[in-house]
């Protein structure tokens, strides 16, 4: 039987490789994103909804568990950043990224965990930043919400654990998708020479992570965090 996985921003960026990648693999694939989607599949269904919409996403799970029976993994993908000086961010612009990558996270993990905890099985997936450990100006409100993404999963990994579920957490470097096609070639370069390894991250590097934390095997590995490209 097929195993089932819901991506949050599914549409494009990794969120959409991601689906690509594990429909490859014959996981049957559920995504979310604001608006609709032109992938199509037929082990895929998207749902158009905001994350932090609770009815919308507890609909998005009932509906999954009424077709498949269960859900297996969880990756916490939808995110949005704001890069701009404190002083130039309205307040309208910090709820938006606390209730996308914050609260959007903490109702899907929340959802999918309930469903997860009955066959004592189930493999989460939150995404961060290396905004968080660098610290990056211009980007204390992603990096703030981002932090609470993390901190989240390694608290909700002990409260899961007994329940078969694991929640780990990926940070992917720099990677060339619309989240930082605004950002200047000279800071782009900047952050890049502050890794360990010197150049941009692939999607492929972001799914390669997640398998290790994907496989039965990884049944010992929770609340974790990996810095892709060293921070």
């Amino acid at each position: 039987m097929s195993r089932v996985m819901i991506i949050t921003g599914s549409r494009k960026g990794i969120g959409r490789y991601l689906a690509e990648y594990y429909l490859e693999k014959g996981i049957i694939v559920v995504g979310c994103s604001r608006t609709e989607s032109d992938l199509k599949h037929e082990n895929y269904e998207h749902y158009q909804l905001d994350v932090y919409d609770e009815n919308g996403v507890r609909d998005l799970v009932r509906n999954t568990v009424k077709k498949h029976q269960t859900v297996d993994y969880l990756i916490n993908n939808a995110g949005i950043a704001s890069m701009n000086h404190s002083f130039l961010t309205p307040l309208s612009i910090v709820e938006k990224m606390f209730r996308t990558n914050v609260f959007g996270t903490f109702l899907f993990t929340r959802e999918v965990g309930k469903v997860m905890s009955k066959k004592k099985f189930g493999r989460i997936i939150n995404m961060t930043t290396f905004a968080v450990p660098f610290k990056l100006e211009g980007e204390a409100v992603y990096a703030a919400s981002k932090a609470a993404v993390t901190v989240m999963a390694e608290a909700l990994a002990r409260e899961y654990a007994e329940y078969g579920i694991t929640l780990n957490t990926v940070a992917p470097p720099a990677v060339q998708t619309d989240l930082i096609k605004n950002v200047k070639k000279e800071k782009l370069d900047k952050l890049l020479m502050r890794q360990a390894i010197h150049r941009f991250g692939h999607a492929k590097d972001v799914a390669n992570t997640i398998d290790f934390f994907l496989r039965d095997e990884s049944d010992l590995v929770t609340g974790q965090t990996v810095y892709l490209g060293g921070v």
